[in-house]
């Protein structure tokens, strides 16, 4: 039988883990709304289940005595701590120092390593391109490069992750690259880790008058990128764009505030999102402010099963103020909004405190949004037999264009430069509907 002392004492080290918090999260709801009582503050008040605290000691001393290897407290009682947010939700969890700053890379976009994008193959980590203005591009790393050895340890056998935490590091340090290119000998590249910036933006032309912009994910300076990938593409098609591509799929979400930032690039006026919880702060507006960086250019938005959280957020706005027309498969639906909480020693508690509305009061969570135009993917192939077609201006002795012009027999078109939407099903159709609406536009 558990020993009473050790109980009380362990009793009351769980009360205070346990019950302090709820006492804080109560203390904004109460600022805000003095006449309401908080299901937090109820919470809070109520008696603690002694039963159920003593049953989990008695656990804890069990696994202590019995189990077939020693286990030291802290290790129970991180463990502990995972299974009752484990239970709570898929998207609430405890962060160890490693998983919070992971978490803290992934939405800032910004991390200590080499600039050095790689992939694996045959076993080998390659790299399949080296980033611009980084150490790995100053020192001359190339694109299909094998990296056969990282500070002397044979990178062989090692998953691509291994490889690229052992990159990854303190900013300043130095690390040895050992490096095979085109099947020659190995040399070795020392680098110096830097503050390396990923993108989550890419944009380009599709042709001329027609734009494309793809997020990746939505980290803190996405909407400032967007912002600019704007700017540059009307800038490179010489005048104002007459349709754009905004290309959400496989987004797995990210910051919040950043996909309020795209959305308003699109919109003058009217609600984004809202948020609603159960405690004051939690119950957010969020609405789009005049300026219109993307000057009210046709705009289809690409979603799919794993355009999710953010994306959904921007989507949703999209389509609720029939800004854009909404392309692909159903998305994911997370519609619920995580607060991330510092606690002691680098470690952190991600927690989920809201549901998300679109502006017409949709929630998407656990339904998604569903595309106003349903287009799966395809594969595309091209028709050899187009350029083998005789033409009347193939034929001898052809009578010429009574209006003017140059003949144009089979090939005169010539070879075509290989464009993102040849191969891509559903960002062709995307842009054959930003080329119809301006058709009926008679643009």
């Amino acid at each position: 039988m558990l020993h009473s002392p050790r109980l009380t004492q362990l009793a009351l080290t769980i009360a205070l883990v346990v019950g302090a918090p709820l006492a804080v999260a109560a203390e904004p709801a109460k600022a805000a709304k003095p006449a309401a009582v908080p299901a937090t503050e109820v919470t809070a008040k109520a008696p603690l289940p002694l039963e159920e605290l003593r049953t989990f000691a008695e656990v804890m001393d069990r696994i202590k005595a019995a189990y077939v290897e020693p286990v030291d407290d802290k290790t129970l009682l991180e463990n502990a701590i995972k299974g009752m947010l484990s239970n709570l939700d898929p998207h609430s969890a405890y962060l160890g120092p490693e998983d919070f700053q992971e978490l803290q890379e992934s939405t800032s976009g910004e991390f200590g390593g080499l600039g050095i994008e790689v992939g694996q193959e045959d076993g080998m980590i390659k790299v399949v391109s080296p980033i611009d203005d980084t150490p790995a591009s100053r020192a001359g790393v190339q694109a299909g490069d094998l990296i056969v050895k990282i500070n002397g340890a044979p990178t062989r056998g090692q998953t691509m992750t291994e490889a690229v935490d052992k990159m990854r590091g303190k900013i300043g340090e130095k690390i040895t690259l050992t490096l095979v290119r085109d099947g020659g000998n190995p040399f070795d590249v020392t680098l110096a880790r830097a503050v390396i910036q990923v993108k989550s933006v890419k944009s380009q032309l599709l042709e001329s008058g027609y734009g494309y912009i793809r997020i990746t994910q939505f980290q803190v300076k996405t909407g400032e990128e967007v912002g600019k990938a704007l700017a540059k593409l009307r800038k490179d098609n010489g005048k104002k764009l007459r349709g754009l591509v905004l290309d959400l799929r496989n987004n797995p979400g990210g910051v919040l505030q950043a996909a309020v930032e795209v959305a308003d690039h699109f919109l003058t006026k009217g609600l984004i999102v809202y948020t609603k919880g159960r405690i004051a702060n939690s119950e957010l507006r969020f609405t789009a402010d005049p300026a219109d960086a993307s000057e009210g250019v046709p705009l289809v938005v690409l979603i799919n099963g794993g355009s999710a959280s953010a994306s959904e957020i921007v989507a949703g706005a999209l389509q609720d103020q029939k800004r854009a027309v909404l392309m692909g498969t159903d998305s994911f639906g997370k519609g619920s909004v995580q607060t991330v909480l510092p606690l002691a020693n680098d470690r952190a508690l991600k927690l989920t405190t809201a549901l998300y509305y679109t502006p017409n009061g949709r929630s998407i969570q656990a339904q998604g949004i569903v595309p106003d135009i349903e287009v799966r993917p395809a594969k595309l192939t091209t028709d050899a037999s187009d350029n083998d077609t005789f033409k009347e201006a193939d034929l001898q002795g052809h009578l010429g264009n009574g209006n003017g012009g140059a003949d144009r027999p089979t090939g005169s078109s010539g070879k075509r430069t290989e464009r993102p939407q040849d191969s891509d099903y559903q960002l062709s159709q995307a842009l054959s509907l930003l080329k119809g609406l301006n058709v009926t536009k008679g643009d």
